[in-house]
């Protein structure tokens, strides 16, 4: 499959070199071997993207609903078509098992099917002023040249996800996918091009040399918006970089999601909401669940089945047959995950199963249950971004509440309850973005996803996500 991706810059409609004909190694995670090298862009290739996308901005903007419309449909049904290219594609780059991958290319996929509905739907108003005298309209017209900076750990949905409303809104884009995962997006711009995307709408730079190659497009005034989805303080750093140009900026950041069990839940649900919303793609998602506390009435039984579901998990190339978990991003990711486990052993925590790093060259750790974790432990405040989940207990639904809320994140939360004074109740209560409720996956094309406090600003998907690349103009009317 990696044979069909193009692996130069995508610039203005045309397939180049990165200057110098620089490039950069992409990597297998379950093999850590070389799978492909890919245009490495420079300062100068960046420049030439915006540049690019700045030029192609008006008359994009001119372009009918209808024909916007049309290209992302087109784009979703190539997609859908393409749905084992784009599955290996992720599996070879990211790691996770080729059903996950499957899994994604579905998701991403609807964001475009999504915003194709949309962009036929962008609407203003028309009203008289409150003293009669004058008409009042609003129109909703597109930002601008758009920068999108998409991580590694969907390569495919958190580029749809951007794009899809950005296409249906009229804005253009420059899109830098990360070092570790680019051979989708890049194939995604070449799905994109067949589908009929004029040159110069979507532009696609890989770069080792993300800081070095952004920074300056993010000052640039030909810029109009950023859009982030990675770690809180590489948004941070983007957030003051874009105050220069007072960008519309949308950042989706980290996250250290709860997952409360309480003592009315039906403990089997909970188990099955627990390995989705710990497991998926490999616990390497801002979603996962990274805190969970369990009701002591039902936190034995709890513990003892959800342990017995991850020790069943079969590890492995996500390319084989069979495996349900793939290996982390590379060995950094490793090395912090075996370290969170190690100092959440040394505060007194019991490891149920796993633990441990897993064997081979490959970037393994095994699937890991711990339980009475202590409050103070660092996996308790950090984003684990893998696949370890850390117990604790609680006998009241105020302290559990607290507990939950009680992190500078806010992007989702979950909790398995039978009580619907309850739902309601803890819904409103829980300080996050989105909340799950008798469910381990949030995600939905449909719904708007994103979070509060230093988990981000802003929302993808629903109705809501087309705003984020629409202005509102108003024009008084004399009569």
């Amino acid at each position: 499959m990696v044979e069909q991706v193009r692996k130069q810059l995508f610039i203005g409609g045309e397939w180049r070199d990165a200057e110098g004909a620089a490039t950069l190694e992409v990597d297998n995670p379950a093999t850590s071997g070389e799978l492909a090298r890919v245009a490495d862009a420079s300062v100068a290739d960046g420049d030439a993207a915006l540049s690019a996308a700045a030029a192609a901005q008006s008359e994009w903007a001119r372009s009918a609903p209808r024909k916007r419309s049309e290209i992302l449909r087109a784009a979703y049904e190539l997609i859908v078509e393409r749905t084992e290219v784009f599955a290996e594609l992720m599996t070879l780059e990211m790691g996770k098992p080729l059903a996950e991958s499957r899994g994604e290319v579905a998701y991403g996929s609807e964001f475009f099917r999504w915003f194709a509905e949309e962009a036929v739907r962008v609407s203003g108003r028309y009203s008289v002023a409150p003293n009669g005298a004058t008409r009042l309209m609003t129109m909703k017209q597109p930002v601008g040249p758009t920068l999108m900076i998409t991580p590694w750990n969907f390569p495919l949905a958190m580029g749809t996800r951007k794009i899809g409303p950005a296409v249906a809104a009229g804005c253009t884009m420059v899109v830098k996918p990360a070092a570790e995962t680019p051979l989708t997006m890049l194939y995604l711009a070449q799905v994109m091009e067949e589908a009929g995307l004029p040159a110069g709408v979507l532009n696609v730079i890989t770069t080792s040399n993300s800081g070095g190659v952004m920074e300056p497009l993010i000052r640039d005034p030909r810029s109009r918006k950023l859009t982030f989805t990675g770690s809180t303080p590489v948004g941070r750093t983007l957030i003051e970089q874009s105050a220069q140009q007072v960008l519309r900026v949308s950042m989706e950041l980290g996250g250290n999601a709860p997952f409360i069990v309480f003592d009315d839940a039906d403990v089997d649900a909970a188990v099955d909401g627990a390995m989705l919303a710990k497991m998926r793609n490999i616990g390497e998602a801002c979603t996962a669940a990274n805190r969970f506390f369990v009701h002591a009435d039902v936190a034995a039984e709890f513990s003892e089945k959800f342990a017995a579901r991850m020790a069943g998990l079969t590890m492995g190339d996500g390319m084989t047959d069979g495996v349900d978990v793939g290996p982390l991003i590379n060995a950094k990711a490793v090395d912090k995950v075996a370290a969170l486990v190690a100092d959440a052993t040394d505060r007194g925590a019991r490891v149920v199963t796993g633990g441990g790093k897993g064997e081979g060259s490959g970037f393994f750790f095994t699937p890991t249950v711990i339980t009475d974790l202590p409050g103070d432990a660092a996996m308790a405040r950090e984003e684990i971004f893998g696949p370890v989940a850390g117990i604790q207990t609680f006998t009241d639904e105020a302290d559990a509440i607290r507990r939950a809320n009680d992190t500078e994140f806010g992007l989702v939360g979950y909790f398995f309850t039978r009580d619907y004074a309850r739902v309601i109740r803890v819904s409103e209560a829980l300080e996050y973005g989105m909340v799950g409720v008798n469910q381990g996956v949030v995600s939905n094309p449909a719904a708007p996803f994103g979070g509060v406090k230093a988990s981000g600003f802003g929302r993808e998907g629903g109705f809501e996500g087309i705003e984020e690349y629409l202005e509102t103009k108003y024009v008084g009317l004399a009569l």
